[in-house]
């Protein structure tokens, strides 16, 4: 495990900024060349492990790799990958190795299964695919840099097979991996013990390989026992610090994903009725976002009305909807490799109750606030922002007689906010919902970041020390917020609805249209 100034010290090599020391060829993306390679034609009337522009070209544009993203950006990814650990290991790791041949393992995830040959969706690694572009399982994708600047990456990729394939369907094999993930070499998977212990006794260099988050048991047995008398660091928190920062093709997917999510959102938002189960509202969002052509719901979508919404993580999703009740739902969408988190919490019955709408206005000029506040005193980092939220909502809960008036000093009322909302206002966000957790909340925010802003107020129908119209209430919104090229707060979830006038018309503009 890392300890935080390892962490720091790990990102500070990839951090953006004039003030702090930077290397700019590895942390920014200005230096992204516009050269384009064409796929050759040796890749057309070809079967692959996943969709490509020739069999897919609904899916996949003319000379990208995956959808919104070309092979030279994977390249880059790496170069950037291997000089960094290079940098790193010369500059904190001398002591331990001061050998500057580096050898990076990432493995990719494996076929999971839920009863007898009945395999789970499978999802890949966030930083095998971030790195490789390759979307399929027991895969290795190794790079290599010397002393001297030469780079490699290589990968071992599992053999054509006819049969295999007949009932899991195609594989890209070895012959095609190196033209169409731009790599330098590829090798037959069942080869990476021998090409391992050849590379270290000819190389013997540092090994980068985490363990820990290794999913393919023999291969991390394999990098175990080859490596033995090397010295291995873990290279996660440099990959997180670059994927911290998106380019500017991450932004553009990062923008899709939230708009599918919006939109299917103020639908679902539309449509919900008393009478429906929170299990209709689950399967409504899943079926609204994969219709505008996310591959999936991110995560299990809290959808939880009346009291259930003070159970922050309520992922049962098995109660009836009743008219008074608010529906607090939290869900998003995953588009290409990059993920929305959205929620939003509406009057089941199209209009809110005196009481609800009070307490919402509280959690919506808070979040208002909030997201003013990114880059300036108190929103600078994650951490300020919680900081400055759960002050905020103490004052403003004892503006409505929640929260004791005789409270009057920061720390009490900083206290009492947090009461009534228990979780971090934010988190990165981008290939997972929870993105980069080895990066510190206490980063300062710069151009390229993804966050969440989500405020709440949970309020149990069991508390006594408030008033009975407010308890068995959940309230919470939160959107996706980008720290653009310019510097500034764009919203990517604005076109999702959460003024009250808006939610309360939703379903009356549905009925309309009917």
């Amino acid at each position: 495990m890392f300890t935080l100034l390892r962490i720091q010290r790990k990102f500070d090599i990839f951090q953006i900024s004039n003030k702090q020391k930077i290397i700019s060829k590895f942390s920014s993306y200005n230096n992204v060349t516009n050269a384009e390679k064409n796929i050759s034609d040796a890749l057309n009337n070809q079967t692959f492990g996943q969709p490509v522009h020739s069999t897919h070209p609904h899916i996949v544009n003319k000379d990208e790799l995956v959808p919104g993203l070309k092979v030279e950006e994977f390249q880059q990814r790496r170069a950037r990958l291997l000089n960094g650990v290079q940098k790193y290991a010369a500059d904190y790791l001398k002591e331990k190795c001061g050998n500057r041949n580096h050898l990076i393992i990432i493995p990719s995830s494996t076929k999971k299964y839920m009863s007898d040959k009945i395999p789970y969706i499978f999802r890949q690694n966030s930083d095998f695919y971030y790195l490789s572009g390759c979307l399929e399982p027991d895969t290795i994708l190794a790079m290599y840099i010397d002393e001297t600047g030469n780079t490699k990456s290589l990968m071992f990729m599992r053999p054509k097979d006819k049969h295999v394939e007949l009932w899991e369907g195609p594989r890209t094999g070895v012959d095609m991996a190196v033209e169409l993930f731009g790599l330098d070499e590829a090798y037959p998977v069942d080869s990476y013990e021998n090409e391992l212990k050849r590379h270290i006794e000819f190389k013997k260099p540092l090994i980068w390989f985490d363990a820990k988050s290794c999913e393919l048991q023999n291969i991390g047995e394999i990098t175990k026992k080859s490596s033995t008398s090397l010295f291995v660091e873990s290279p996660s928190a440099i990959i997180q610090g670059m994927r911290l920062f998106k380019s500017p093709s991450e932004q553009h997917l990062m923008r899709r994903t939230c708009e599918i999510a919006s939109h299917s959102i103020n639908e679902v938002m539309s449509e919900s009725r008393p009478g429906h189960s929170e299990h209709h509202i689950f399967a409504m969002i899943d079926f609204k976002c994969r219709m505008r052509n996310a591959n999936y719901l991110a995560y299990p979508p809290v959808v939880a009305s009346g009291n259930n919404a003070t159970t922050i993580h309520y992922i049962n999703n098995t109660q009836l909807l009743k008219s008074n009740d608010l529906l607090l739902m939290d869900a998003g969408c995953e588009y290409a490799g990059y993920t929305s988190d959205i929620t939003r919490t509406w009057p089941v019955s199209g209009e809110f109750t005196e009481s609800q709408k009070i307490l919402y206005d509280v959690v919506l000029q808070l979040q208002k606030e909030l997201i003013g506040t990114l880059l300036n005193e108190g929103g600078q980092t994650l951490d300020h922002l919680f900081d400055t939220m759960c002050l905020r909502l103490g004052k403003y809960l004892q503006e409505i007689g929640l929260v004791p008036k005789h409270i009057t000093d920061v720390v009490g009322l900083t206290r009492a906010g947090y009461q009534f909302c228990p979780h971090h206002v934010s988190h990165y966000l981008g290939m997972d919902v929870h993105d980069t957790p080895l990066m510190p909340r206490s980063l300062k925010l710069l151009p390229g970041m993804v966050c969440t802003v989500e405020p709440g107020v949970y309020i149990s129908k069991h508390r006594t020390d408030v008033p009975k119209e407010f308890r068995g209430v959940g309230i919470r919104i939160e959107d996706d917020i980008l720290i653009n090229s310019d510097n500034k707060v764009e919203v990517l979830t604005s076109v999702c609805c959460k003024e009250i006038f808006d939610l309360e018309n939703l379903q009356k503009k549905k009925e309309i249209e009917k």
